[in-house]
């Protein structure tokens, strides 16, 4: 029989606010994180809006000599780690560190890191390129730094599964659980990628809005969407097993109960048009929950303002739940901080989290024009409402699909 597990500790790194209650207020506010990118200028771009993380001082988590030896992903995943593992009250020397693990991906590494690195190579030689370039730079240090600082001894890993990434690292770290690999995982996602060689990459694939109004360049499900809008940050949260976290009296914000993937087979950055591929890792989620889609009443979808992506996403939701699709609440968390790539999924975790614990769902911010097609309720506006159930989509370039299904605690 596999075990139960629980969610005890949240922590976030985001757009709007720089933990989850911050974060959370600014949801329920409606608040957006778009603004001109000052990360570097981008006035020649295409895009030269973004949702930057601001604020942010790495040496309020961490010594300055650590955090200088760290890329802003890596950075970010400390800060929300330390937040994580600090509201999960878990103190790491009553623990076994080897059954305490860590499952953090990131989509990219430091794309910034590179970027700077190689211009020393081409201006002034092969010397001179940083000693620490590529431990600083690769994709799993963030998992990595985040075991060393906090003494997590058990399984680490990194799943890199491009925008899906945050959805697969919580729902390995939950499979983690359940079979027995570990009693807690550290688990979500991390992404800095706001950096010219970033944003011209997915300007130069069409991906991005060009909009320069920043109310209307994020609008999921809208007729008049335009494409993505570049975010960072981190969220991370504590899973557990439930008699572990209930033998150490800590408080239980949620359950996961399943957890579904499969993979598109069809085109590098499209998803398939048929929606079915994301529409089987729904129903996989479902089925591993034991639940039928009639009991599901809300989804926070990727929802990423493309138009392939809302259009197909869409189609998925309409297979996978038949006419029951019009009778759930539809929203998407993008709208107010843009797509995390590697983050999105584990923020919008949180979100739904948060969103079950409140019996509140947000509105899509800035959704005013339905479209043809698109024919559910995407939230136009925020709503009080029970919520038994949750659950989050994910979908990556290279057609990866996931989503986890989150269940309201009841003991």
């Amino acid at each position: 029989m596999s075990r139960r597990v629980v969610v005890t500790g949240m922590g976030a790194i985001t757009p709007i606010g720089l933990s989850v209650e911050e974060f959370w207020q600014g949801v329920k506010a409606e608040k957006i994180g778009f603004a001109e990118i000052t990360h570097f200028d981008a006035s020649e771009y295409k895009c030269h809006i973004a949702a930057e993380v601001k604020d942010f001082d790495a040496k309020q988590y961490m010594d300055p000599k650590s955090a200088k030896r760290m890329e802003p992903f890596s950075q970010f995943a400390i800060a929300a780690a330390k937040e994580a593992i600090e509201d999960s009250g878990l103190d790491m020397e009553k623990e076994d560190p080897y059954r305490v693990g860590t499952s953090i991906g990131c989509g990219v590494g430091s794309l910034q890191g590179i970027e700077r690195e190689h211009s020393k190579l081409v201006e002034k030689g092969p010397s001179r390129v940083n000693p620490l370039f590529v431990p600083m730079v690769i994709s799993n240090m963030a998992a990595g730094n985040v075991s060393i600082q906090f003494g997590l001894k058990g399984k680490s890993i990194n799943v890199v599964t491009a925008c899906a990434t945050g959805t697969n690292s919580i729902g390995e770290a939950f499979r983690s659980i359940q079979h027995g690999e570990a009693d807690v995982m550290v688990s979500g996602g991390t992404e800095a990628s706001i950096c010219p060689i970033g944003i011209a990459g997915f300007s130069a694939l069409t991906a991005l809005s060009s909009e320069s109004d920043p109310t209307k360049c994020s609008i999921p499900f809208d007729k008049n969407r335009s494409g993505f809008v570049m975010g960072e940050g981190s969220a991370i949260v504590v899973l557990e097993e439930l008699e572990h976290a209930k033998a150490r009296g800590a408080k239980i914000y949620a359950e996961v109960v399943g957890y579904g993937t499969s993979s598109d087979a069809y085109h590098i950055t499209s998803p398939e048009e048929s929606g079915a591929g994301a529409a089987r890792a729904m129903t996989n989620a479902m089925d591993d929950a034991g639940i039928k889609p009639e009991e599901v009443t809300y989804i926070n979808a990727h929802g990423t303002s493309t138009h392939h992506n809302d259009l197909f996403e869409t189609r998925a939701i309409k297979s996978a739940f038949g006419d029951h699709a019009k009778e759930l609440k539809i929203n998407s968390t993008k709208s107010m901080v843009g797509h995390l790539l590697g983050a999105a999924g584990a923020l919008e975790f949180v979100t739904c989290v948060k969103e079950i614990q409140d019996s509140f769902v947000h509105a899509t911010v800035g959704y005013t024009t339905p479209d043809e097609e698109l024919d559910l309720d995407y939230c136009k506006e925020s709503a009080e409402m029970e919520i038994p159930y949750a659950l989050s989509n994910s979908l990556g370039f290279g057609g990866h699909n996931a989503s986890i299904l989150i269940k309201k605690y009841e003991g």
